[in-house]
């Protein structure tokens, strides 16, 4: 985002990764896989399948945002990303942080969904990490790739918020905090640029 390109500067092996993450749960409803457990996480995972669906069919970034805003758990997401500089964010800059934040990551997988189709995908086996669930997944590229995904899921009440997505062994959330720590390591660590930056139209 260097005057607009910092952001976008992500290697292209990584670039699919992460579109093939995002784009790839969206296309479990259309599959119909079927999923043999209940587990109350599977059951979130196929609401979130279903709002993802919708959002790579659009392509946009709207359709991306409403997904991203009603399934991740985009403050603590947005605080992660932060890394060392976390206890610079003041409070008045909280919630202008967090749409930024959201709003980012729409614009990248709306823009990577129109690049990266999948073919299918499947659901695999659920599993505790401390007091979160992972959920494996197998991705099936049109081109005939194929990708492995761990979703991160965290209790947040009576039900689940998305907090992570594994591709291929790179954690998108610790991606995206080497990218915010990057520019602001560049800037004397000034978050108000950040957010400026993150919600530029």
């Amino acid at each position: 985002m260097d005057d607009g390109s910092s952001f976008h500067s992500v290697r292209l092996s990584r670039r699919a990764a992460v579109a093939a993450g995002f784009g790839a749960i969206a296309s479990a409803v259309g599959t119909g896989v079927a999923v043999a457990a209940e587990h109350p996480s599977l059951v979130y995972m196929r609401e979130v399948a279903k709002d993802l669906l919708a959002a790579n069919r659009q392509g946009t970034v709207a359709s991306f945002l409403r997904a991203i805003q009603r399934h991740a758990d985009v403050p603590e997401i947005a605080l992660y990303s932060l890394g060392q500089y976390k206890a610079s964010l003041a409070s008045a800059q909280r919630d202008l942080y967090y749409r930024g934040v959201a709003t980012f990551m729409s614009r990248y997988f709306a823009d990577q969904s129109r690049e990266y189709r999948v073919a299918k995908y499947e659901l695999g086996e659920v599993r505790s990490d401390a007091k979160d669930v992972l959920i494996s997944s197998k991705v099936f590229l049109i081109t005939g790739a194929t990708y492995s995904v761990t979703w991160r899921l965290s209790p947040r009440g009576k039900g689940y918020k998305v907090t992570d997505a594994k591709v291929l062994g790179f954690s998108l959330v610790y991606m995206q905090r080497g990218l915010f720590t990057s520019f602001l390591s560049k800037r004397n660590g000034d978050i108000g640029q950040l957010v400026a930056a993150l919600n530029r139209p």
